[in-house]
């Protein structure tokens, strides 16, 4: 009597763990039409271009965001809004150099989401780790995600403090008197995702 109940219970347990049991899907970004806008300030101006995705994921469990991660490409960085391509391109290697985003020794920059929160009508309060020049901080950010089997669209706009990331050049808060040449702190970035159909 007591095999048979013992045989049912380990029954009902295996049976429940495997209904419990995640089924997570890593859905692939479509690199080439998703997109990352930046904007960067200055004191009574401000500049605004691209940065390319090189590849990423979404994990999705049961239609809901669970995780994810993607990596950029910084040697792709690019302004967009200078009409004069001499300037542009000087702008263009200046965020490329040591000064900023140093692209030769960290080519790529990551986010890889450790929590995703649903809330209504299909937004997220995403918690992630965002590394820039090898140096990692957590970041929290609202997104959107409609997810349609395994094809989801995603935005979301992250906002950081720079000087974090040990991108200190003509801040505020480490030079003085720049006048006109502060930069500020702030740098946004507005992310589009579109799945791999």
């Amino acid at each position: 009597m007591k095999r048979t109940f013992l045989t049912i219970a380990l029954a009902i347990i295996t049976t429940f763990s495997f209904a419990t049991k995640p089924h997570i899907d890593n859905v692939r970004v479509n690199a080439e039409n998703s997109t990352i806008k930046w904007i960067g300030f200055k004191v009574a101006s401000s500049h605004e271009g691209t940065v390319n995705i090189q590849k990423g994921m979404l994990m999705i469990d049961h239609g809901t965001l669970v995780g994810g991660q993607f990596s950029i490409d910084m040697t792709s960085i690019s302004d967009t809004d200078i009409e004069s391509e001499e300037y542009r391109a000087k702008l263009d290697g200046h965020l490329k150099s040591k000064d900023f985003f140093n692209v030769e020794q960290f080519p790529l920059s990551t986010i890889t989401i450790t929590k995703a929160v649903k809330g209504d009508d299909n937004s997220y309060k995403i918690v992630a780790d965002l590394t820039i020049k090898g140096i990692t901080h957590p970041v929290t950010f609202p997104a959107k995600v409609t997810i349609n089997g395994l094809n989801f669209s995603a935005t979301a706009k992250i906002k950081i403090d720079r000087t974090k990331w040990g991108i200190e050049y003509n801040s505020g808060n480490f030079f003085e008197n720049l006048g006109d040449h502060l930069i500020k702190d702030e740098i946004e970035f507005a992310v589009s995702l579109l799945s791999v159909k």
